[in-house]
């Protein structure tokens, strides 16, 4: 498993091996053990599982706010994505920062998100399935959301005009919002 840190402080990209021969391949996508080798300690106790059918599709920024945050393990076993974690833990170095990667079956990354950061993500391709792990069980009272193009955090997302979901469409900004990690 090759773990490399982004610009953001504690999200990281994690790569797992995979083995594979004639018949197919295999893939440990989650040790509890490597990842506290590598200084990096998680109860997971929730398992999402997300499917968008159609390019263009952003589902975005999202956190759950107070006792609720989560920290989430994402990866896209179906098609692409453009995954991103902006951090908003005011006393964070990287306050305000945002970190992207790519995610897909072909190159198996991971992205590691820690709580007090807002997550989304882009579909690159139609008949996208994205799964994440979290560390706290989803509350809809603590739900928030952000608006993807919100210009303090000036998001290069590639897309003049996604997709939306009611609730993104009509997200405040950052600003606007009542989280406060």
């Amino acid at each position: 498993m090759q773990i490399t840190a982004t610009d953001v402080k504690d999200v990281f990209i994690i790569e797992p091996q995979k083995f594979g021969d004639n018949r197919g391949w295999f893939m440990e996508s989650w040790s509890k053990k490597k990842m506290e080798d590598a200084g990096l300690f998680y109860e997971f106790v929730q398992d999402n599982h997300s499917y968008s059918s159609v390019k263009g599709t952003i589902r975005g920024l999202h956190c759950q706010a107070g006792a609720s945050a989560q920290a989430k393990l994402v990866r896209c076993t179906k098609g692409r994505v453009l995954d991103v974690a902006v951090d908003v833990r005011k006393d964070s170095p990287t306050y305000m920062k945002w970190a992207a990667v790519e995610l897909s079956p072909e190159n198996n990354r991971q992205f590691l998100i820690p709580r007090g950061c807002l997550h989304g993500f882009l579909t690159l391709t139609d008949e996208v399935e994205f799964l994440y792990k979290a560390d706290n069980y989803y509350d809809p009272s603590s739900d928030r959301s952000v608006r993807f193009d919100d210009p303090a955090f000036g998001i290069d997302w590639g897309i003049e005009n996604p997709i939306l979901s009611e609730k993104d469409k009509n997200a405040p900004l950052y600003k606007d919002s009542d989280i406060d990690f």
